[in-house]
């Protein structure tokens, strides 16, 4: 074999490569857009529950207000209530609220629930679940938005004297 067909083989092998670096490149990018499809299927089923949840909660505490929450952080919902104190001539305000919120799609495909509550000014629990959106149990987030809830529930009441 000649210089000149080791040549165009070694020609043919690159543009082989090229094309086969750019055929794993555009099924990263139809795996991202998929996982970008379900992030949001996820996310929009998720919200759906914590919706009642927290309404519910809501309701039965009179005062709360229930919100929806869409921002950088996440979708979601959250509820909160000013209450007024006054002790022995002193005014104090009181801030009670919950939020849940589902964060947004990331790099590392996960499915990420965040949890904040307050009781009359005192956070009393910051939560996180994740799993990979591959390995995700929605059955398990949805029963950690009502165990959650009910441990707000359970908390405000105990300490709303």
């Amino acid at each position: 074999m000649d210089f000149k067909d080791r040549l165009l083989r070694a020609t043919e092998r690159g543009q082989q490569a090229k094309d086969t670096e750019a055929r794993k490149k555009a099924a990263q990018a139809l795996s991202e857009e998929e996982c970008r499809r379900l992030h949001s299927s996820y996310r929009l089923e998720l919200t759906e529950h914590i919706e009642p949840c927290l309404r519910q909660l809501a309701d039965n505490f009179p005062g709360f207000n229930y919100e929806t929450v869409v921002d950088e952080t996440g979708w979601g919902a959250a509820i909160r209530r000013d209450d007024l104190s006054i002790k022995a001539g002193r005014r104090d305000n009181l801030f009670s609220r919950l939020s849940m919120t589902i964060s947004p799609h990331s790099e590392y495909h996960v499915l990420d629930l965040k949890a904040k509550g307050t009781v009359r000014n005192k956070e009393n629990f910051s939560r996180n679940h994740y799993q990979l959106l591959k390995d995700a149990d929605l059955d398990s987030f949805k029963q950690l938005i009502e165990q959650w809830t009910l441990d707000y529930a359970e908390q405000y009441a105990a300490n709303n004297s």
